[in-house]
């Protein structure tokens, strides 16, 4: 069943979403080589509690950190260690936060220092991916076109769009109903209606759309250890439009910042 939300339950899962921005915010000013992902882990906990709020991941089906860190071929779910990270290495960090009751989920992937005109664009055209997927997220149309939108681009620049893992309905749960697969038909799926709240997280593999599981029981990597890229975004439907209750402008101040 799907939950749809109010006007103010909408607003109270912005409140969440954005703690996570921040959150993402916070690793962008950090992420540098040498720093390891439980470094960072440690600091996300303590924002995100200092900001009132829980960290969404820590515990959830018993994983056992703040943040999902996945590091060049790993997919998604991966768990931080002391591993310092590496000059080339791209790291995708999903976070969630709950507060008030509701969940915000997020995800970004960073370079880490210089990294290839392979890896930019694969960076690249996987946030365009996830921004078509939202451009699709209106009332009356299907979850089948926001899913069409990005198998679509993502196949025509010849990348990989994983199937196993999707993006979810969000609320009260983490996932709730319904699912938000990357690839599917047009005019397939649940009809959109207003009060849908959703995370669309494209995951898009360099090479094959095949992954496989680590025997951490967490871990998801490519099956030919090619790197992956990981964008989220939480999106509302308000009035018949999408509103993306998450941002990454925080992550883009940081990151423009240590340009500069």
């Amino acid at each position: 069943m799907i939950h749809y939300k109010s006007i103010e339950e909408i607003e109270l899962m912005r409140e969440s979403a954005l703690i996570v921005s921040k959150t993402l915010g916070l690793m962008a000013q950090e992420i540098r080589p040498g720093v390891t992902p439980l470094y960072l882990d440690k600091l996300a906990e303590e924002f995100i509690r200092d900001h009132g709020a829980e960290p969404g991941f820590l515990g959830l089906y018993d994983f056992p950190n703040t943040l999902c860190m996945s590091l060049n071929e790993a997919v998604v779910h991966g768990i931080p260690n002391n591993r310092p990270l590496q000059e080339g290495d791209i790291i995708s960090i999903d976070c969630g936060a709950k507060k008030k009751g509701f969940y915000g989920d997020h995800a970004y992937t960073f370079e880490v220092g210089e990294v290839t005109p392979e890896i930019k664009k694969l960076l690249k055209v996987t946030k365009e991916c996830l921004n078509l997927g939202i451009a699709q997220t209106r009332a009356g149309r299907r979850i089948g076109d926001v899913s069409f939108a990005i198998q679509q681009h993502a196949e025509s620049n010849g990348y990989g769009v994983v199937r196993e893992l999707v993006g979810h309905g969000l609320g009260r749960k983490m996932h709730e109903s319904p699912e938000v697969p990357n690839y599917g038909k047009r005019g397939r799926g649940p009809v959109i209606k207003n009060g849908l709240v959703i995370a669309i997280e494209p995951m898009i593999n360099l090479g094959t759309r095949r992954v496989k599981q680590l025997s951490d029981g967490w871990t998801i990597i490519t099956a030919d250890k090619r790197p992956s890229a990981h964008f989220e975004h939480d999106v509302a439907v308000v009035n018949g439009e999408p509103e993306v209750l998450s941002t990454f402008k925080y992550v883009e101040e940081a990151l423009a910042q240590k340009v500069s």
